[in-house]
């Protein structure tokens, strides 16, 4: 397993990369609505990537995915196609992940959205969902074993009585979509990656209310829990740094500092 360590100037294109996915998030939550179609959403979010931000959609035609973005409604886990059949009604879950390359460089992130009225547990999922990521944000520092992500996340999601998704993980990132390492969301007790200052990867929980098997539908991408329970997903792009972490893909309505210093020891 080779880990890029990331360069000062290659750390500041993540940077503007993730600054840009995340700019997406925020303006496409306006249109987020009842009777508007996934499709709709993701012309939206295509348009603001190719003119406004002079970037390039990372989705797009990687490995033949059809859209600019992903758009997973409710039971759906995730890379959801977004498609005219898809109609956005009250109550609805909509997790959006954009991934956008700028200078050769990537940021990736996604956010739940709640359509008109939410339901009990649709919020308290995607709120539970969010702080599990933020938890695992906040004890990112040099020194730990990376497998502590996601000892923590699971631990804190199945103390709700929710269960972690298994078979997709964060992952590295920079002048490639997917680096190394692979962060997993739960604790698999197997890695001996230690986190050091450059390191560059995303971590994306993905929660189910139900248990946390999935399955993969007919057209190879779309992932539904296997129990039709309602699914979230948060996801942020960071930056190891000296004492802490940056947070790379910080948005207006986030709750965390974009940069988190921790107390080191020796």
């Amino acid at each position: 397993m080779t880990i890029l360590i990331k360069t000062p100037n290659e750390i500041q294109k993540i940077r503007v990369a993730g600054h840009l996915a995340a700019e997406v998030l925020e303006i496409i939550e306006q249109h987020i609505k009842p009777g508007v179609t996934t499709n709709e959403l993701d012309h939206i979010c295509h348009a603001h990537i190719t003119h406004e931000q002079q970037a390039i959609s990372a989705c797009l035609g990687y490995h033949g995915f059809p859209k600019s973005v992903c758009i997973s409604v409710n039971e759906v886990v995730c890379h959801g196609i977004p498609s005219d059949k898809t109609v956005l009604k009250d109550g609805d879950i909509v997790n959006i992940d954009v991934t956008v390359i700028k200078d050769g460089f990537h940021g990736d992130t996604s956010k739940m959205f709640i359509v008109g009225q939410p339901t009990i547990l649709g919020e308290r999922l995607c709120r539970i969902t969010q702080e599990s990521l933020y938890l695992a944000i906040s004890i990112v520092k040099p020194g730990i074993y990376l497998n502590t992500i996601g000892k923590e996340i699971q631990k804190f999601i199945e103390d709700k009585n929710f269960s972690v998704v298994r078979e997709y993980c964060g992952h590295g990132i920079g002048s490639s979509f997917h680096e190394e390492p692979q962060v997993l969301h739960y604790d698999a007790n197997n890695s001996s990656v230690i986190l050091q200052a450059g390191m560059a990867f995303t971590i994306e929980p993905m929660v189910n209310a139900g248990d946390h098997h999935i399955h993969v539908m007919e057209d190879g991408w779309t992932v539904k829990s296997k129990d039709c329970s309602l699914s979230a997903q948060y996801e942020h792009t960071i930056v190891v740094t000296n004492n802490g972490c940056e947070v790379m893909t910080l948005r207006k309505d986030d709750t965390i500092p974009k940069i988190i210093t921790q107390e080191m020891y020796a």
